[in-house]
């Protein structure tokens, strides 16, 4: 007799898996920087700097190779892909500080195949970008950044995620950008950042 619960759950798994591959097969975004915004109110201004780390952090990490990804600077230094990691967790504050919703390091596990890892960084920027474009400085004090571990919550201003993550993101996506070159495997020398586009692409 067949266990319905085991179809169920497997059926589960298999929609999981499908959706996964389609999400990786989709084009990324930030691979140019959007049309910026027509006025300057404060979440717009949020907005464009997480997009400018959207639109490096793609470049930075487009093409890594098996070696690329392993590559270190030095022995008690992150990897590439250890540095991706990172970015990501951070990812997940950035786009949960909107919603002042807290961070739980457990349901974000980091170990993810270098697609997966890649993409979601990328679509946590962008989905984080969305939330506070428009925004007034008034909707940017309930903004809060908050960290949960057990029952001990601790609560930051959305200030301290304009200085910690998305600055810290930027630095580390500069890291990996020079860890490449050192990996020999350059960066696309047209990538413009000023412009927010990239020659040929």
């Amino acid at each position: 007799m067949k266990n319905p619960y085991f179809n169920t759950v497997s059926l589960f798994f298999l929609f999981l898996t499908i959706t996964s591959i389609k999400a990786q097969n989709m084009e990324l975004p930030y691979k140019e920087i959007p049309a910026h915004p027509t006025t300057y109110e404060p979440g717009n201004l949020v907005a464009r700097m997480i997009d400018g780390l959207g639109y490096r952090f793609y470049w930075a990490t487009e093409g890594l190779t098996e070696q690329d990804l392993a590559y270190k600077p030095s022995a008690d230094g992150r990897t590439i892909l250890e540095t991706m990691e990172h970015i990501y967790t951070m990812s997940n504050n950035i786009l949960l500080a909107p919603d002042a919703q807290p961070f739980e390091k457990a349901l974000f596990p980091t170990n993810l195949p270098y697609e997966e890892l890649r993409a979601k960084t990328l679509q946590n920027l962008q989905a984080a970008s969305g939330k506070v474009s428009g925004k007034s400085a008034e909707d940017l004090e309930k903004f809060k950044v908050i960290f949960k571990r057990g029952e001990q919550e601790s609560e930051f201003a959305f200030w301290n995620l304009i200085n910690g993550m998305i600055s810290d993101c930027i630095y580390h996506t500069g890291q990996i950008t020079l860890m490449r070159r050192a990996s020999d495997n350059p960066q696309n020398p047209n990538v413009n950042p000023f412009l927010g586009q990239t020659k040929g692409d």
